[in-house]
């Protein structure tokens, strides 16, 4: 049930990381506070399809 999906900054809008997340435990999207090389600076993630 594992599934990977991809991280994407909402401020840039780059994707920068990979991860797993189990869809039976999680349905809705993904939202994690995640490091952004581009602003140099921790920022909001979500999930993309």
């Amino acid at each position: 049930m594992r599934v990977k999906i991809v991280l994407q900054c909402t401020e840039t809008g780059d994707r920068n990381y990979i991860t797993t997340k189990n869809k039976r435990n999680s349905p809705e999207r993904l939202e994690l506070k995640k490091y952004c090389p581009r602003l140099k600076r921790h920022t909001l993630h979500r999930e993309t399809k």
